[in-house]
């Protein structure tokens, strides 16, 4: 069957098999390997690309099912040579280690930017509840979103959100002093 769809401001149009999911075409087809394949099931979100917008799991869509929509894949977060704020938040914030769910994170979040840009940590964590990261313990990807809600592409920032962001100190509280003390006692120990 022949399929049309827009994936990352370009139209595509291909052959395929009918029950070809949107992950392989995208990675095969496309060749747009930025987009990952995780488990399969929908259960870590590894595969998340936006479809009109929306977040969606590309290993449950079948890409005859995407035909006729509008996909953004991770490689087109960026314009030109410039990354997007949630790129370059995720750089800032250090909202990777392995690196293999950050294309699905950095997706869903531009999607709750996109449609919050001003969320709070409750929201950020509900955004990105349907996937799995097993390296970062989500708080540097919390962070990440935190520094590009306050960093919109464009420039424009709040005053008093300049003043909270500086490195890792972004919107989250501080250990009590007495638990930095312990800590440090402990790794020195």
């Amino acid at each position: 069957m022949q399929i049309s769809m827009t994936v990352n401001g370009n139209e595509v149009t291909s052959d395929i098999e009918p029950r070809v999911l949107l992950v392989h075409y995208i990675r095969e087809v496309l060749g747009l390997t930025g987009t990952h394949w995780g488990c399969d099931t929908s259960n870590c979100g590894t595969c998340v690309v936006l479809m009109d917008g929306q977040p969606v799991k590309s290993c449950t869509v079948l890409a005859a099912m995407a035909a006729g929509h509008d996909i953004r894949t991770v490689e087109g977060l960026a314009t030109g040579a410039t990354l997007d704020p949630v790129q370059q938040g995720f750089m800032e914030e250090h909202g990777l280690q392995c690196g293999f769910c950050t294309p699905g994170m950095m997706l869903t979040a531009r999607a709750l930017l996109d449609k919050n840009p001003h969320p709070d940590t409750t929201e950020i964590r509900q955004a990105i509840s349907g996937q799995i990261c097993r390296c970062t313990g989500y708080a540097t990807i919390v962070r990440s979103v935190q520094w590009a809600a306050a960093h919109p592409a464009g420039g424009d920032t709040d005053a008093t959100v300049d003043e909270v962001i500086d490195g890792t100190d972004t919107v989250i509280e501080d250990i009590p002093a007495e638990t930095a003390e312990t800590q440090e006692a402990e790794v020195k120990a």
